[in-house]
């Protein structure tokens, strides 16, 4: 086992810090090959790059390491249909999530088919009303409207009895879709799914949109080959890139290969502000500058997810394909008031949980399960989120309301963590017969279950949980990239980290940097309950702003808020640079912190580092 760094066996939030080790012949080798600063080529190590790669890691082409999408398994049938489709004029519908990778992935179809001179309606399903996937009553609505073909996106890879039934009444049916498959596929026509057991293409990682966006890129080969573009530009699929970008970011998938390659040539697409709804959100939320996967997750994002989460479903994909930029201004306007609404609902479902959990004590059982009849449905999974941040276990959250026939029924998300795969337990509950429907990925599912099951879905879950849990340690290992001074984190320094390795999200983890032995000043709360403080070297050098956010109520927030001046402390976060009236300054996130046990050997590693 490797030894801890700075001697934090247990931090505040229960975790190993460990600095991952790795050649000094291979830093050195890629820092010679391609240039770079040692610092660079170490995170490129430690993350496992071969030297042979990093090249299109560090500067990802479209032209060069785009895949080609005829190595998913089923393309090589589905393009030249599709194609058949558009030249033949058969009537095309769009069936797409109400997510944001959803709305992107309906968003980029719509566009491709517009553009080839196809009016394809979409259909996005009532979050409340409906829930997640196609219902035989949406696709009889389709075929109502003229469609001969409905294309299913971001969700159908389970839907085995509904697409059944949609072909029984006349309609061809295609899924794209990303979520885990089964050994058997549905029914469908077509079956694209990077997931797929029988799937070699490597591309496992793609959100819905990618494998959306790859489809058109298929598609739109096989036109261009049958001269279907003679006399007409072909259609523009790189300025769609952002629309792609956005939603792959907001799924959170892995930003590794070609995830990476999307989200870089995305938003410099992005920046440009080109795509009407983009930009009109990007003006409601008040972004300025260049937008970044920060922005698309935590500004964009939401706002998108807002309209399906209490108001209307389909606002997020009518922004993204509309060509109107008024048209634009009042959806991204009214997303803007939606999601004020979401956050209102959302503080106060969240604090019946934690009251729920603290006063049930459910804190001590394998994982968390909270519902009530109250509740908002559009919420669950915030809430489930918000959950497992706050207690580091997977959690469940339950909302109920009349089904269909009157019973009822609960509707829930779960978010889960690292070693517990939810989706898979989701979709075992649902073959065992307890669930009505389940599945997704292995850190966020969602499910909906008859109420009078609820218990043996609890009971099932407490089985399944705890046997992936069997054996794990409690206290969970942080991996530190680097461990600086207040002093030595320059602007400069980050600027080179952002450069060269950025964007940074799931999969792809922004750099956690040690700060050891650090004094602590001015530490208060900011907001509802982030807690904020200013940083210095134990020595009195260097200088330093820092953010913990949501962690007023936490062993983390508690301890810094409560400390002596007298008292040094390691802090672990990611360096940001914080803009404010022109000036640029490096700001640290606080992710965790222990107390500092060595200050004078602490200091002088870094030194010798």
């Amino acid at each position: 086992m490797a030894d801890a760094a700075l001697q934090v066996e247990k931090s505040l939030m229960l975790s190993r810090w460990v600095i991952p080790q790795a050649s000094s012949d291979l830093i050195e080798q890629i820092a010679r090959q391609h240039d770079l600063p040692e610092i660079v080529a170490r995170l490129l190590a430690i993350r496992n790059v071969p030297p042979a790669e990093v090249d299109a890691f560090l500067h990802p082409r479209l032209a060069a390491h785009f895949p080609d999408p005829f190595s998913l398994a089923g393309m090589d049938a589905l393009a030249p249909y599709l194609a058949d489709a558009i030249t033949g004029g058969r009537k095309i519908a769009v069936f797409g999530d109400f997510d944001v990778d959803g709305a992107t992935s309906t968003a980029v179809m719509v566009r491709f088919l517009r553009h080839c001179g196809v009016d394809a309606p979409f259909y996005i399903p009532d979050r409340l009303a409906e829930g997640y996937g196609p219902n035989i009553n949406a696709l009889r609505t389709l075929k109502a409207r003229g469609a001969e073909i409905v294309i299913l996106l971001d969700c159908g890879i389970t839907a085995h009895e509904v697409i059944a039934q949609g072909r029984e009444i006349g309609l061809d049916i295609v899924v794209l879709d990303h979520h885990e498959a089964e050994e058997q596929l549905p029914p469908a026509n077509h079956v694209i799914n990077p997931k797929r057991k029988d799937d070699t293409s490597g591309l496992s990682m793609l959100a819905a949109c990618g494998v959306t966006f790859l489809t058109c890129v298929a598609v739109n080969k096989v036109l261009r080959e049958r001269r279907f573009f003679e006399g007409k530009a072909e259609a523009p699929l790189k300025d769609w890139l952002d629309i792609v970008a956005l939603g792959t970011v907001c799924d959170m998938v892995p930003l590794t290969k070609v995830n990476r390659l999307i989200v870089r040539h995305g938003f410099t697409q992005m920046a440009a502000r080109k795509n009407p709804g983009i930009n009109a959100l990007l003006e409601v939320a008040g972004i300025k500058g260049e937008p970044s996967v920060y922005h698309a997750g935590f500004a964009l994002g939401p706002r998108i997810n807002a309209g399906s989460r209490v108001h209307q479903a389909d606002l997020g994909a009518k922004l993204l394909s509309t060509d109107s930029a008024e048209d634009a201004k009042n959806i991204a306007w009214t997303l803007n008031d939606c999601n004020d609404k979401r956050k209102e609902l959302q503080s106060e479902m969240f604090t019946e949980a934690v009251n729920m959990v603290e006063d049930q004590r459910l804190f001590e059982q394998p994982f968390i399960m909270v519902g009530h009849e109250a509740w908002h449905p559009g919420l669950s999974g915030l809430v489930a989120g918000r959950l497992k941040e706050k207690y580091d276990k997977p959690a469940v959250c339950v909302t109920y309301a009349p089904g269909p026939d009157g019973a009822l029924e609960g509707r829930g998300s779960g978010r889960s963590i690292p070693g517990v795969n939810m989706g898979a337990a989701f979709i075992d509950a649902r073959n065992a017969g307890i669930l009505l429907k389940g599945g997704g990925h292995a850190m966020a599912a969602g499910f909906s279950v008859m109420a009078d099951r609820i218990d043996d879905f609890h009971a099932f879950l407490i089985d399944h949980i705890g046997r992936q849990m069997a054996g794990q340690e409690m206290v969970s290992e942080t991996l530190i990239d680097a461990v600086l001074s207040v002093r030595g984190a320059q602007l400069d320094f980050i600027k080179i980290i952002d450069k060269h390795f950025g964007p940074f999200g799931q999969g792809h983890d922004e750099p956690l940097f040690a700060l050891p032995s650090v004094r602590l000043h001015s530490v208060d709360v900011v907001g509802t309950d982030h807690v904020r403080c200013t940083l210095s070297d134990w020595e009195g050098g260097g200088r330093m702003k820092a953010v913990a956010f949501r962690a007023a109520e936490t062993p983390l927030g508690q301890t810094l808020l409560n400390h002596s001046r007298d008292t040094p402390f390691h802090l672990a976060g990611h360096l940001k640079i914080n803009e404010w009236q022109g000036r640029e300054s490096v700001e640290m996130h606080i992710v965790d912190a222990a107390p500092a046990l060595d200050v004078a050997r602490d200091i002088g590693r870094v030194r010798a580092s």
